[in-house]
């Protein structure tokens, strides 16, 4: 079964998503990036997919399986789960072909995508908040569609969404101006990834396309590891647009014989790329869009003199997480971190901290004390902003020298969960 629905991934059918998906979606350009140019020495490209109608990528998929279900499934009303893209493209095409659409996300998605989905769906939508994660959400949904007679719109495992995902390829090759030695794209539950490498194997085969996915929810390389999709009992959320818990049947099928490499991004790599694409290019990413661009340096050698493609899966980011961005990357970086510090309980034992202890350049960034007059010293959490990571010794050995150290909280998960 498995190798006959494989075979329905042909170019013709995918030629025949790209005519469904002429005047729905936006052919995005692919364009070159000068900065990341030239910190790599190598031709590297964008494949602008958040500048889609809705933000990302997955309009492809979505509408392209609407539009080939009958006119009597459709009746029926359709139902699908998303942490956020997939339901934004669902609500798209429910609005567009007048289809009532039931939505099941998770909880925690953040509140840019779900007033997104409700903007984009409008009358023609409901939407169901359910579960802490994707998974948890899509097993709802497919309740719902049992009970309901629904159809269920599949956010990867579907050939239909895939040949709509694989669309993304076919303007990469006919866009390029040169043969593509590296692609890199985002994974999450696979239908891109199993899209892409559907188009490359059969028009480009010698290029080397790497998957990108969060180390916090790395399902595809487990997967490659066991030789078959596995489920991970505990992921990490954060990277909403790829946090799955388990990759699909036939997206593996696909992706596990033509993948050059799985590699898995720390969250913090994930958001200096965010911040650093922010401000060097203005272009704003979702903690998904930024996992290709995030990749390049785990291949920085390989990729010197070459012609590279980065798929920017999407920018349906909140601007409410800025700040936490923001700090994952500063600790990512070695330049935040925080202690539990004593103070003698004295006038003037904040004036020694400050002047014996910080450096030129280090900045306290948060400070939590509680004076006990009954002890003879306090303690304090405290937060401080290097310039530069070499700081940090100088500024542990001062800490000691003056009997201010009690413990350094950045290696204590369960400490640092509280305070970032």
């Amino acid at each position: 079964m498995m190798k006959e629905t494989c075979s329905l991934l042909t170019l013709d059918n995918i030629n025949k998503a790209a005519g469904r998906l002429k005047n729905v979606s936006v052919r995005t350009p692919l364009s070159v990036n000068n900065n990341l140019s030239a910190v790599y020495n190598s031709n590297i490209n964008f494949k602008r997919e958040d500048l889609q109608r809705v933000r990302s990528y997955k309009i492809r998929g979505a509408y392209n399986k609407m539009a080939s279900l009958s006119k009597e499934n459709l009746s029926k009303g359709v139902v699908c789960a998303s942490a956020g893209n997939h339901a934004q493209g669902v609500a798209f095409a429910c609005s567009a072909m007048k289809t009532k659409g039931t939505i099941f996300m998770p909880l925690p998605t953040p509140g840019q995508k779900l007033e997104q989905v409700k903007m984009f769906g409008g009358t023609y939508v409901d939407v169901v908040l359910c579960g802490d994660t994707f998974d948890e959400a899509k097993d709802a949904a497919l309740e719902f569609c049992e009970t309901n007679e629904g159809i269920f719109i599949h956010p990867f495992d579907d050939p239909a969404i895939i040949e709509g995902q694989a669309t993304v390829a076919l303007e990469i090759l006919e866009q390029s101006g040169r043969p593509v030695d590296y692609l890199f794209l985002p994974i999450g539950g696979g239908g891109l990834a199993a899209g892409v490498c559907s188009v490359f194997q059969t028009l480009s085969p010698k290029t080397k396309i790497i998957g990108a996915e969060p180390s916090g929810a790395a399902s595809m390389t487990r997967a490659m590891e066991q030789g078959r999709p596995v489920h991970l009992e505990k992921i990490s959320r954060f990277v909403d647009g790829a946090a799955v818990q388990k990759v699909g049947d036939l997206t593996f099928a696909v992706c596990q014989n033509v993948l050059h490499d799985v590699v898995a991004i720390d969250e913090g790599m994930i958001c200096e790329t965010i911040l650093s694409l922010y401000n060097k290019d203005a272009v704003v990413v979702e903690p998904a869009g930024a996992l290709s661009v995030a990749a390049l340096e785990k291949y920085k050698d390989e990729i010197q003199g070459k012609n590279v493609v980065c798929i920017i899966s999407g920018s349906n980011n909140d601007i409410t997480r800025m700040e936490e961005i923001k700090e994952k990357a500063l600790l990512y970086a070695g330049l935040k971190h925080y202690f539990l510090v004593k103070f003698a309980q004295r006038p003037g034992a904040l004036k020694s901290f400050v002047i014996d202890v910080l450096g030129p350049n280090d900045d306290i960034t948060s400070f939590e004390y509680t004076k006990k007059n009954s002890k003879e010293k306090g303690i304090a959490v405290v937060g401080i902003l290097l310039k530069k990571n070499d700081d940090f010794k100088p500024l542990l050995d001062k800490m000691k020298k003056y009997d201010f150290f009690v413990k350094y909280l950045n290696n204590d998960p369960s400490l640092m969960h509280l305070l970032t």
